[in-house]
């Protein structure tokens, strides 16, 4: 290759980077570290990954206009009930843009019994979320162990076991 030519091919290369969306970074997939962020819950406490390290988390990407995302929530509070003196932390990431105002409603509304917060323009492209519902379970180690998207019993029955799996692990 000539010098020329590689020069040419690092101009290319950088032109489609830059003419690239920023929204189409690829969703961090099983096995990665989950991407950090920095959200205020509903009642004004700051939470980071960093809170979650060495806890099994379910981070579950919600929509207020979103049936499928209502249906996951009696799913989520039992979850919560059921794990939650094990370990099992469930944080849930409204991606609305109406506000907190809405998300609090909404989830004072459904009686969610685990923290809510505001996803942020940068969380929700940091997680590649396009859709909603979707569910990341991490495990203990801050890593993506599943991403369930959208919500069915057989999402419900996975997510379940997978929880009772990651609970066990030390």
């Amino acid at each position: 290759m000539t010098e020329l030519y590689r020069q040419m091919m690092v101009i290319v290369m950088l032109a489609g980077i830059m003419v690239a969306p920023v929204g189409s970074y690829a969703a961090p997939r099983s096995g990665q570290a989950a991407p950090n962020f920095k959200v205020a819950t509903t009642s004004g406490q700051q939470v980071s990954m960093d809170n979650y390290r060495g806890r099994v988390l379910v981070l579950d990407f919600f929509a207020t206009w979103c049936q499928p995302c209502r249906a996951s929530i009696p799913h989520l509070v039992e979850m919560n009930k059921k794990y939650g003196k094990q370990g099992l932390y469930i944080l849930g990431m409204g991606a609305d843009e109406d506000g907190e105002g809405a998300v609090k409603a909404f989830a004072d509304q459904n009686r969610i019994t685990y923290p809510v917060a505001l996803a942020g323009e940068t969380t929700l492209a940091d997680y590649g979320v396009r859709s909603v519902p979707v569910m990341f379970v991490i495990d203990k180690k801050g890593r993506i162990a599943e991403v369930f998207r959208g919500f069915t019993d057989d999402v419900a029955r996975s997510t379940e076991l997978l929880i009772k799996k990651l609970l066990a692990e030390r």
